[in-house]
């Protein structure tokens, strides 16, 4: 098992990685259960695959699960699911001190997150992700949110878990476009600071795709060590630190907008493309060399993520991908930083571009032909 800290000043904890975590997830929480009955978060399609491994474990252990499943997909991500979710724990009588599990992808990690966050002022959660993307990315730094008719992750809370329990047997049970899409957060590590892992991937990732267990848990544990560095430097991202994290996630939320967040479109595709735009645009303004740009975009291409415009079809033009960009998280004063590259494992966050360039960039792309 390989055990990653995270290393937050006020409230740290750790990652567990390793197979066969759901069937021990009472001895893995242990001293976290304090209660007979347990809530438990998930969506229909993880209660459906892993449900019943989870229920054993509880009830062999002595405790009493209370699931509420329910529907897969961004839209759960809503007011109405949030509400409602509250409810239903306030029924359960769930204290400040009791945990809640979140067993799912990074939309159910980030509702049972927000969820922890507002009710009763802050209670307890723990993250037990079952897709790559959740693994690697969402499950870790205590960014929680939903989603609203204005953008994506607009309304939310930084509050972290307890622990996380990333369960690598989980991924056998993901369909491959599930997988691929995880995996686009996993590169994202390389190209923010790490060059060598870059290489590591651009060697080892269909292997890994393929299911290398070895591969796999390095993958993935290397990962999150790269977020928990980032994330116990600027929690609240603050310094500017934690935002190369987004890297991909301005271009990718606006295609997730304009694709009305539906399976059109899956998150990590979003950002998969979204780095590819973000090197493109980097080569545009002479950044780096457009050979570079078009390794990164290679390397996306063949694992299978998506690598151009055209080919998601959509009726659309650069400013209007661009309204979409005016939500951002990262606007400040009316201006939006954008995540840019100098080359691979070079990313940095530039307040100077000019959305009027973008825009012309992407209808650019829009009738890219190769």
């Amino acid at each position: 098992m390989a055990v990653i800290p995270v290393n937050i000043a006020s409230r740290p904890y750790e990652v567990r990685v390793a197979a066969g975590l759901l069937a021990e997830l009472v001895p893995n929480c242990r001293g976290k259960l304090r209660k007979r009955g347990v809530p438990i978060i998930t969506d229909a399609n993880v209660h459906a695959a892993w449900g019943a491994v989870v229920e054993a474990s509880l009830r062999d252990n002595g405790h009493e699960p209370h699931w509420r499943i329910l529907p897969p997909g961004e839209k759960t991500k809503s007011w109405e699911e949030l509400a409602a979710t509250v409810n239903w724990l306030l029924a359960l009588e769930v204290e400040r001190g009791d945990h809640i599990i979140a067993l799912g992808g990074g939309v159910i990690g980030d509702l049972t997150g927000f969820c922890a966050s507002v009710l009763k002022r802050g209670c307890q959660f723990i993250q037990v992700p079952t897709t790559l993307l959740a693994q690697v990315d969402s499950s870790v730094g205590g960014k929680t949110a939903i989603n609203t008719p204005a953008g994506k992750n607009l309304v939310g809370a930084f509050h972290q878990p307890s622990l996380v329990l990333a369960d690598l047997s989980a991924l056998d049970t993901l369909p491959e476009r599930e997988l691929l899409a995880g995996y686009a957060e996993v590169v994202k590590y390389g190209l923010i600071d790490d060059a060598d892992f870059f290489a590591w991937c651009d060697a080892n990732a269909a292997k890994m795709i393929a299911g290398d267990g070895a591969l796999r848990e390095y993958a993935v544990a290397h990962s999150v060590a790269s977020k928990a560095r980032i994330v116990a430097e600027d929690e609240f991202e603050t310094t500017g630190r934690r935002a190369l994290l987004n890297l991909g996630h301005t271009f990718g939320h606006a295609l997730e907008a304009e694709t009305g967040f539906s399976q059109r479109l899956l998150h990590g595709e979003a950002v998969a493309l979204g780095m590819v735009l973000a090197a493109r645009y980097s080569a545009r303004r002479e950044l780096m060399p457009r050979a570079t740009a078009e390794h990164i975009a290679r390397h996306i291409a063949e694992i299978g993520l998506p690598a151009s415009l055209p080919a998601l079809g959509m009726d659309c033009e650069g400013a209007g991908l661009v309204r979409h960009m005016l939500h951002d998280k990262k606007m400040n004063a009316g201006t939006l930083p954008f995540l840019l590259l100098k080359g691979i494992g070079q990313t940095y966050l530039d307040k100077q571009v000019s959305l009027d360039d973008v825009a012309a960039f992407l209808d650019e792309e829009l009738t890219r032909t190769a």
